[in-house]
């Protein structure tokens, strides 16, 4: 059986194609698609088919998806680009006949008001109308994703934010990835709408003192205004765009829409996920 993990360049593709091969799967079995082959060059030392795959370039695609039975579609990180083309490789799969596409949406993404969420709401649909078999893994956020503001804090002894006492039920990639190795080896999973997160849900005041555990010393917690962010923001030299992404997102956890705890990670790869400052260590 032939397995594709799409973005194999990037981290999640990458943590996933590893994931597959500590699960015993061939390496001849698994097919890693990336933009710029010389990135994967390491997993074709492996014995994984390193093949080239541009979400903007259907001929990429079409050469790519070719005798695989089941893959996974790695969401693209081009924000305003991601539908085209996830759309490319959804209708790929459709015409090759793919009897399994796993994607990495975004929590409660068909309802949600989340920031990032638009974007995935329409690969849902479009994956739904395709007639693909389908499993959607809707990631809450990765703790890898605070390293910048780990190192902030190293810089300045503070970790700041307007997201008050709204929670983030992160895990790390790894715990993802092994997440999307087990729906791709395993059955029971077809139609299925899982929502992914850590075991415990944290807010930045944790967030603040994992940081200092990690750092060694201690890291306060400011609590900001959304206003006091933005001005924050605006001195520090960011662009009004970036600006608003944070302020919003700030806005988001607040509100709770990434503190849901599940259990449906952990239950997935049959372990506890990986705990915030245990992750936050491996990923500096």
């Amino acid at each position: 059986m032939t397995l594709l993990v799409t973005a194999a360049s990037g981290n999640l593709g990458r943590l996933t194609v590893e994931a597959l091969l500590a699960r015993g799967v061939p390496a001849s079995d698994i097919r890693a698609g990336a933009r710029d082959t010389a990135k994967i060059a390491d997993l074709a030392a492996k014995g994984v088919q390193a093949v080239r795959l541009d979400y903007d370039d259907p001929a990429t695609i079409a050469e790519a998806v070719a005798g695989v039975e089941r893959m996974l579609l790695v969401s693209g990180s081009e924000i305003g680009k991601r539908v085209p083309q996830h759309t490319n490789v959804i209708e790929a799969a459709a015409a090759a006949g793919v009897q399994q596409l796993a994607y990495t949406s975004a929590p409660q993404a068909d309802t949600s008001a989340l920031i990032v969420n638009p974007e995935h709401k329409a690969t849902e649909a479009a994956l739904a109308a395709s007639g693909v078999p389908f499993t959607v893994l809707r990631n809450n956020w990765y703790t890898e994703n605070y390293v910048q503001t780990l190192r902030q804090a190293e810089a300045t002894g503070v970790v700041a934010s307007s997201t008050g006492e709204g929670r983030v039920a992160s895990a790390s990639r790894a715990d993802f990835a092994d997440a999307a190795a087990v729906v791709l080896t395993t059955d029971g999973h077809l139609g299925k709408v899982y929502e992914l997160g850590g075991d415990v849900a944290w807010d930045f005041s944790e967030l603040a003192a994992a940081i200092g555990e990690v750092l060694g010393r201690e890291i306060a917690y400011v609590a900001w205004t959304p206003e006091e962010q933005r001005e924050a923001l605006t001195a520090a030299g960011l662009d009004e765009g970036r600006i608003g992404f944070v302020v919003t997102m700030d806005g988001n956890i607040r509100d709770g829409l990434l503190g849901e705890v599940t259990h449906e990670l952990s239950g997935l790869i049959g372990r506890p996920t990986t705990p915030l400052a245990e992750g936050l260590r491996a990923a500096v």
